[in-house]
């Protein structure tokens, strides 16, 4: 329980955007923990600002080729996935946006909802005049990348959804899950809940427990190649990844060994290299039986007589 205290603090000084010190009870891996040259997330040179639904939304860009969509989890920003945007810029435009009430981004009106969310990441993809996007959602952000493969299919081409949710209830999330989300609203003291940053971080963790609440046959509506991930230590429930999974036309399934809600920070040579093969691979959906004897029959025709 103190470890979980611990845990629930550290998510809560995140998501009030405090810097965090490190100590000898929290080892981190020092490659994981390298501070990037480029200031991903407050980056001038490659940022820009557009408007939709009353809302200014802040996004940066970088590198060259086919344009590649990043979308951060909840209470975080565009920084978090600072090593996602250090090895795909090499290869593809990356594109990523500060949500509506997060980092850079403009606070909203009314409640954040992760349609309203996604449809400003269709509005983002409109604003730079582009036909349709590679998209990687993280955590909330892969809730998002469903939703637009749902909302906006069109401006979709692959879409690779890491430890989303469907819903908030006990289905998805482990008890310890959900207690440690209950515990980072209810542990925030009034001093610093009446303060900007301090009622914005509750607006955005508060709609976790009322947020999402997407049908399962709901994503039987996306055409996009789907890759569907999460750690095999995650938050989320492993049977509830697999639902997705179960219920995408086009999907491929990997839950990444050893690995938690983190692993895109924790392990992004796992992640980053298990995500740009699913990306520059022609999408091909196996036939369990008809994959495996067609296998078999070579596998038989090269062996010794």
């Amino acid at each position: 329980m103190t470890s979980l205290f611990r845990t629930a603090s550290f998510v809560v000084v995140l998501l009030l955007g405090a810097a965090c010190t490190r100590t000898a009870e929290t080892p981190v891996d020092s490659a994981a923990a390298a501070v990037p040259a480029i200031p991903y997330g407050a980056n001038a040179p490659a940022s820009g600002t557009f408007t939709h639904d009353g809302v200014t939304l802040y996004y940066e860009t970088y590198g060259d080729g086919p344009p590649l969509l990043l979308v951060h989890g909840n209470g975080t920003s565009i920084g978090v996935m600072a090593a996602q945007i250090e090895f795909f810029e090499k290869h593809y435009k990356v594109i990523a946006m500060d949500s509506r009430d997060h980092g850079r981004s403009a606070d909203s009106d009314g409640p954040i909802t992760y349609e309203k969310m996604t449809d400003d990441l269709a509005a983002l993809i409109d604003h730079l005049k582009l036909d349709s996007v590679d998209v990687i959602g993280w955590s909330d952000g892969g809730i998002e990348a469903l939703l637009l493969g749902v909302r906006h299919p069109t401006k979709v081409r692959k879409i690779v959804s890491m430890a989303a949710n469907l819903n908030p209830s006990s289905d998805a999330f482990y008890p310890e899950s959900e207690e440690l989300i209950r515990m980072m609203i209810a542990s925030t003291p009034d001093s610093v809940k009446n303060t900007p940053e301090g009622k914005r971080a509750q607006k955005v963790a508060g709609m976790m427990v009322k947020e999402p609440n997407i049908a399962p046959k709901l994503l039987e509506q996306i055409t996009a190649p789907t890759l569907v991930l999460a750690g095999d230590h995650d938050v989320v429930r492993t049977e509830h990844t697999v639902a997705i999974f179960r219920h995408l036309q086009k999907a491929q399934l990997a839950i990444l060994p050893n690995s938690t809600h983190m692993v895109a920070f924790d392990d992004p040579e796992l992640f980053n290299t298990t995500v740009v093969r699913f990306l520059s691979t022609p999408f091909t959906k196996k036939d369990r039986i008809a994959d495996l004897m067609t296998s078999y029959e070579k596998l038989l025709a090269g062996m010794p007589k």
